[in-house]
């Protein structure tokens, strides 16, 4: 009986990794019952990735009421696995840009202080392991945001605390320590991203995520000098420099501040979630695997789940199908890195809004296209 991984990410703003996994495995049973498939929903670090991992792992899902970017309350999740003492935080939860509506999006005043509160919670918990996955931010503020809520002093050269967003770090002149929570000293950080980008420059935190968070060209660079200023003061206070370490610009520079006052260790976030949920051991002994996420283009190599996954399938020598919403430019490359082949779910010309409200359907039909060309073979 042949058996079958299936292994996706989310469609963004469309369907879950789960309900992904679901509905190619419908497709795929309409046309071969008596195939095992095995559903393991991934993600790399960006939105989803906490609910990956809780549903996998078997974990308790608890909220917070924490301050969105914009200091609005919402009522945010976060994932408490009880046996190993380890809370799963995604800062999207209380700081995503999904969060914020798109005509008051400003990296220039959005704050990542509900991420800082998230953690609060989880050391109220008890944990001992915390997971930050840094995917979807709306914040620009180079963590700071939430080093505040954690206790860390921000203070301009009048000794007055900073006000929030990414614009006011060029003001900063003192880090005060002394009221910085004592319990994060005990606590391990473990940062989940899937970019590596540094904190400042043409590659950093404000030119490359800023405009897609609402940064004009001017913010762009009064941003990206902040970030530099910030950097500048935290290698003066603590004798550290991580503005070039890779990852450092993910979420807005949170990877710079995870680095640098949290101690934290940055994984590629694919890497980390199938070391988590176990992905190898579900693959072996697999005939095919299929992998997939909303676009499939060259910037999928740098980290992003499909190419995660198919290195690992690679290495048992599986061959791997990725199905994507759309395959953009230089989707190609992934022929190189283990990907076997690649198919839009797409029947024609579509609308974003009709693949949007079908890729359910659209998912099932293309699944059912490949396990009849499977059928050849078997």
């Amino acid at each position: 009986m042949p058996s079958i991984v299936i292994a996706p990410d989310s469609f963004k703003e469309s369907l879950s990794a789960t309900e992904v996994a679901q509905a190619i495995a419908q497709g795929w049973h309409h046309v071969r019952p008596q195939d095992l498939l095995i559903l393991h929903p991934m993600a790399d670090g960006g939105e989803g990735t906490a609910d990956t991992i809780l549903n996998a792992l078997n974990g308790e899902k608890r909220t917070y009421n924490a301050s969105d970017p914009l200091g609005n309350p919402v009522h945010a999740p976060w994932c408490w696995l009880p046996d190993s003492h380890t809370a799963v935080i995604e800062m999207a939860c209380a700081s995503g840009l999904h969060l914020v509506p798109p005509n008051q999006r400003n990296p220039l005043h959005t704050s990542s202080y509900g991420t800082g509160q998230l953690i609060l919670a989880a050391l109220d918990a008890g944990a001992q392991t915390i997971i930050l996955t840094l995917g979807g931010s709306a914040t620009n503020d180079g963590g700071c945001g939430m080093l505040s809520a954690l206790g860390l002093q921000l203070l301009d050269r009048n000794h007055h605390p900073l006000p929030a967003g990414g614009a006011a770090l060029a003001q900063l002149a003192t880090i005060g320590l002394d009221t910085f929570d004592s319990r994060l000293k005990h606590v391990r950080f473990i940062a989940a991203c899937d970019v590596s980008n540094p904190l400042c420059g043409p590659q950093g935190a404000s030119a490359v995520f800023g405009p897609q968070k609402g940064a004009s060209a001017s913010d762009v660079a009064v941003l990206d000098h902040a970030l530099a200023h910030f950097a500048d003061v935290c290698h003066n206070t603590l004798a550290v420099e991580h503005r070039n370490t890779p990852g450092a610009g993910a979420a807005g520079g949170l990877g710079f501040a995870a680095l640098t006052f949290l101690n934290a260790r940055l994984r590629p976030g694919v890497e980390l979630v199938a070391e988590l949920t176990g992905l190898e051991q579900s693959l072996r002994g697999a005939d095919l695997v299929i992998t997939g996420e909303g676009q499939l283009d060259a910037q999928t190599l740098h980290g992003k789940t499909p190419i995660g996954v198919a290195r690992l399938a690679q290495a048992q020598h599986i061959p791997v199908i990725a199905l994507a919403g759309s395959l953009q430019d230089g989707y190609q490359q992934l022929y190189q890195h283990g990907i076997t082949a690649a198919f839009s779910i797409a029947p024609g010309p579509v609308t974003l809004d009709y693949a949007y409200q079908h890729v359910r359907e659209l998912l099932q039909q293309r699944a059912a296209d490949i396990a009849r060309l499977w059928t050849l073979r078997h």
